[in-house]
């Protein structure tokens, strides 16, 4: 996950509230019961020391998605009177709404809540071009369409050499048609970034236009086995991303286990457990952080000073290093202020043994 969305969180020093909304239900009651949430979300950061201004900013915030038809949830991140992120989530949170008022954003839960969502174009391929779909976790929009030649497109039974002639003619139509698709197909990826492209029509028409696709996009072509009409379609685009997903998890945790080992120098390219992990953030040394939510190590406590680099096990520790301010902070939370004030990215991890502990990166050597 590319953490360079939450940049606004440490321009600024906390107290930070942290709120978690879950919108994944819709009834006739949901403005009101949204209402009931948003009171009940402010009242549970002034319990915990919240300003004033900042728990009316988060109430405000929460009613204003009294009407909002948004499938899963909304992260919201106030301080002094204002919402400064407001992040839609991919996933409703675990265990409903909740609040959270700390000295930093408490942004560990975005690694699975509004992490990896797979951008798709779906392509609904036929003899005479295609519609382009594009879709990710928050709903789907069109993304274009592509018209090829339109005639001659259908064959006939006839085994006279003129209609054979014809069906001739209609072979050509038909690689043509599939060649021009490609070409758009690969335009739209490019504009759209998408991480999976899913054909969607008949077995033959799905082949020849994979088949013309840059060998480049190969390994993100999915076909799927269901067509334009059929209900199960929406579960083989979701089968597709959660595989996407699934892959990209693995080889990652496969980059770390092999870091492991130490190099020629004696060094390995991997860390793991909070004392390891807080100095090779102090040096600026992780490349991508890797965080099981529900760790131990996660919610051990840290301490933490004005800049993303001071931090500490122990508060003597940061007095040693001439800060002389500080402030206890969850382990997680320091460790993705260091990694996004160093460009570095963050991955969710459900594997309960890599890393050990829950908390993990993959480091960088000057």
């Amino acid at each position: 996950m590319d953490l360079a969305f939450l940049h606004p969180l440490y321009e600024h020093p906390g107290p930070w509230a942290s709120v978690y909304v879950d919108t994944s239900r819709h009834t006739e009651g949901t403005p009101h019961e949204r209402e009931l949430t948003a009171r009940a979300m402010a009242g549970q950061l002034a319990e915990q020391g919240a300003d004033e201004a900042t728990c009316q900013a988060v109430r405000s915030a929460i009613e204003d998605l009294k009407h909002s038809s948004e499938p899963h949830g909304r992260a919201l991140f106030a301080r002094a009177g204002e919402v400064v992120l407001d992040p839609p989530l991919v996933r409703p949170p675990q265990g409903g709404d909740w609040a959270e008022w700390a000295p930093l954003p408490r942004v560990a839960p975005l690694l699975e809540l509004a992490g990896e969502d797979p951008v798709c174009v779906v392509a609904y391929v036929d003899r005479k071009g295609a519609d382009f779909e594009l879709r990710n976790a928050l709903g789907r929009e069109d993304a274009g369409s592509v018209t090829g030649r339109q005639w001659p497109v259908h064959r006939t039974a006839s085994a006279d050499w003129s209609e054979r002639h014809f069906q001739l003619r209609v072979e050509n139509t038909w690689e043509h048609n599939a060649a021009e698709i490609a070409d758009a197909l690969a335009v739209c990826q490019e504009e759209t970034k998408a991480d999976l492209l899913i054909l969607v029509g008949d077995d033959r028409e799905r082949r020849s236009v994979h088949e013309r696709l840059p060998k480049r996009l190969h390994d993100l072509v999915v076909e799927a086995p269901h067509g334009a009409g059929s209900r199960l379609l929406d579960e083989d685009v979701e089968r597709a991303r959660a595989e996407h997903v699934g892959r990209q998890a693995e080889a990652e945790l496969e980059r770390f286990r092999a870091a492991r080992t130490p190099d020629d120098e004696g060094r390995p390219s991997a860390a793991e457990g909070v004392p390891a992990l807080v100095e090779a953030a102090r040096e600026h040394r992780i490349d991508e952080l890797l965080v099981r939510v529900d760790g131990p190590d996660a919610h051990r406590e840290v301490w933490i000073g004005e800049d993303p680099d001071q931090l500490a096990v122990r508060r003597t520790d940061l007095k040693v290093l001439g800060e002389q301010h500080s402030w206890p902070a969850r382990a997680d939370d320091a460790l993705i202020r260091s990694a996004v004030a160093t460009d570095a990215p963050a991955l969710a991890v459900s594997q309960e043994d890599v890393p050990v502990g829950g908390l993990g990166a993959l480091l960088r050597w000057k």
